[in-house]
């Protein structure tokens, strides 16, 4: 049954979707993290296919708002973005048709536990632990000047960057959060991507990831129970993602991760609390 749309609806998702477009375009994760927690709670009888196709249809509209403003920004390591676009893709296919195989109540622990665990990694990472592996004396193979004419220079290794992103592609639309939780840090803290381009990049893939999932989505029928909750939390997003990129040219780097992760572990706690209830 599709809930009814009242006053209060189309009020509080415009205005939700606002934040989720300013959080998730300033750390590049597009915003599902935060979204999906919200989503569960106020449509306690949605599946999680139609919870999932209403976030990832917000984070399109939030990635591509977001991704138009970092372009003209220039901090788009477009070469980056297009590996992990090949790779991510298909398992992005396959993380929107298996959503429609799990119940309600081992949907919403998997994902509180994914979160906590993503929550801890990254912070443990930004805190300088873990990173004793330096690898900065390989070759940049990557140079990128930015509008505000700061200078970018970094080595990627395109095949890690292959290895790594088909996890955040089937994460991402299986859990409907984006898979930018799995990009950012990866870019950032395995490919040694500078900070404020990992986001803009991580932005730049989440545009195609979910995509691929809201058309899977679509054809499979479970978006024709959300795209109303969808467009209004869209129309916020759309503004907010604009704020964000205006944002993350002031916001120091490590704040992005602390800022990750802290949103990580909240969502990701009240979910597993939810589901063991």
């Amino acid at each position: 049954m599709t809930p009814q749309l009242t006053t209060f609806h189309f009020i509080f998702l415009p205005l939700f979707g606002f934040a989720v477009g300013v959080l998730g375009t300033l750390i590049g994760a597009g915003g599902g993290f935060l979204l999906v927690p919200v989503l569960l709670v106020l449509y306690p009888h949605s599946s999680p296919a139609t919870i999932t196709a209403i976030s990832l249809a917000v984070i399109l509209l939030n990635a591509s708002s977001g991704t138009f403003g970092y372009a003209r920004e220039r901090r788009i390591d477009y070469r980056t973005g297009l590996i992990l676009t090949a790779t991510a893709v298909p398992a992005a296919v396959a993380g929107a048709l298996m959503t429609r195989l799990v119940s309600r109540q081992l949907f919403e622990l998997i994902f509180g536990l994914a979160m906590v665990l993503g929550a801890v990694y990254v912070l443990w990472k930004s805190t300088g632990e873990g990173q004793r592996v330096n690898l900065t004396h390989q070759v940049p193979n990557r140079l990128l000047r930015d509008r505000q004419g700061t200078t970018y220079s970094f080595h990627v290794s395109q095949l890690l960057a292959a290895v790594i992103s088909p996890a955040a592609g089937f994460v991402s639309s299986f859990l409907g959060i984006g898979g930018g939780i799995i990009h950012v840090p990866a870019l950032a803290l395995l490919l040694r991507v500078p900070a404020r381009v990992a986001t803009a990049t991580s932005h730049f893939v989440l545009v195609f990831t979910s995509l691929t999932a809201v058309l899977v989505h679509i054809f499979t029928g479970q978006f024709h129970e959300g795209w109303r909750r969808a467009g209004l939390l869209g129309l916020g997003a759309l503004l907010g993602a604009q704020i964000g990129v205006y944002l993350a040219n002031r916001v120091n780097p490590r704040l992005i991760m602390l800022i990750l992760s802290l949103g990580l572990a909240a969502a990701g706690i009240r979910q597993v609390l939810a589901s063991i209830a």
